[in-house]
């Protein structure tokens, strides 16, 4: 039998998932500023930052309401806990895309420094890592959680290929300087943005198992859910 307020819970997560939409479209619509040189929708995306920042607020007011008002059970208050620090994560995501934004408006002035192959790659692939973690907050889907966290070295492998072309570039073309840099910095924005999206996996195994497993290995060696 279903606890009464359980209503008031599938309301937070809905919130979660919305916030998780909306970062998601601010990243997709700070690389299309990138790619296609659109100040526009870069400035659209600096215009809406405030946005994330208030269901986060709201998030954690929720939050902090159900745990006051409900007494919640172990489950419920890990979900609780787990939203809140979702909540944060994706604040943060929203964070890395008015990053890109700037950086963006900065590089429509110049050519681009090279075809933007790489960048639009590895944020596909951190946006897929975002996406699945989030499911996982509707699904409790543990095997997917892991599968996120195992996902993220191949960010960061991408990132650093990356630094090392543009690093390459630098030295042999010193025009291209200030180019490679708000590049190399728009690749960090991304890899911050698959951190997060990991974050968020991690948790998801802690809202599964009660068990947390931030900064170990063990999701990651052999992608086998802890017993």
């Amino acid at each position: 039998m279903k606890r009464f307020f359980d209503a008031e819970l599938e309301t937070f997560r809905s919130q979660l998932i919305l916030m998780g939409e909306t970062a998601i479209e601010q990243v997709r619509t700070a690389i299309q500023a990138l790619v296609e040189a659109k100040t526009g929708l870069a400035e659209q995306v600096i215009a809406a930052d405030d946005r994330l920042d208030r269901l986060e607020v709201e998030i954690d007011n929720e939050a902090v309401r159900y745990m006051n008002l409900r007494a919640p059970i172990a489950s419920e208050l890990r979900l609780v806990i787990v939203g809140m620090k979702a909540s944060h994560d994706l604040e943060r995501v929203g964070d890395e895309a008015t990053s890109i934004a700037k950086r963006a408006i900065k590089l429509s002035a110049e050519p681009p420094l090279k075809p933007y192959i790489d960048i639009p790659r590895m944020v596909s692939m951190a946006l897929e890592m975002l996406r699945d973690a989030l499911d996982c907050f509707l699904q409790v889907d543990e095997a997917k959680a892991v599968a996120v966290c195992k996902r993220d070295a191949e960010v960061d492998n991408l990132n650093r290929q990356l630094y090392r072309e543009l690093t390459s570039f630098m030295i042999e073309r010193p025009e291209t300087i200030s180019r490679a840099i708000e590049l190399m910095f728009i690749s960090k924005s991304i890899e911050r943005i698959a951190d997060h999206a990991t974050n968020i996996a991690e948790e998801m195994i802690y809202l599964s198992q009660g068990k947390d497993v931030r900064h170990t290995e063990e999701v990651k060696k052999d992608g086998k859910p802890l017993a």
